[in-house]
């Protein structure tokens, strides 16, 4: 990413299962403790994703932060649910592709720019499993012909 931007965690899947459309960066609600444990990289995307909820505001679902140790008795729930901070238009057009249209809003990447923890996100349609084989298979004609090209290049 670009600097000042310390990544945390990606969502290595995210690309595999769907077709990222359009993303877009989010601020993220987090209490003192998950933030202290997010800085010491114990934090995974792995199966969470955004939700409108019934009040219009974005939530992220099924984000892991590992409990700080350090906070004892008063540390957070590492699964909970967290309030994402976007503008009232961007949740209302992004929501209303996810009801209507079929689209998934997924986290792609946690991270912290100039100390702030932001999300980015991405509007994306779930992948068939053709698909899927399909981009293994050029993925993996690129990485054969990278190599060539470097063998061919000494």
């Amino acid at each position: 990413m670009a600097e000042g931007i310390e990544v945390i965690a990606r969502n290595k899947k995210a690309r595999h299962e769907y077709d990222i459309e359009e993303t877009l960066e989010a601020g993220l609600v987090l209490e003192g403790s998950e933030v202290k444990s997010v800085r010491q990289g114990k934090a995974s995307l792995d199966g969470a994703y955004c939700k409108v909820d019934r009040n219009g505001e974005m939530q992220i679902h099924g984000m892991y932060v590992k409990p700080y140790e350090e906070a004892g008795p008063f540390g957070h729930e590492p699964r909970r649910t967290r309030k994402l901070l976007l503008h009232d238009r961007e949740i209302q057009k992004w929501g209303q592709k996810a009801e209507r249209e079929g689209y998934t809003i997924v986290p792609l990447a946690l991270y912290f720019r100039d100390g702030w923890a932001k999300l980015k996100i991405g509007l994306a349609k779930g992948r068939k499993q053709h698909d899927k084989r399909q981009s293994i298979k050029e993925r993996e004609m690129e990485r054969r012909m990278e190599q060539e090209r470097s063998d061919y290049n000494f």
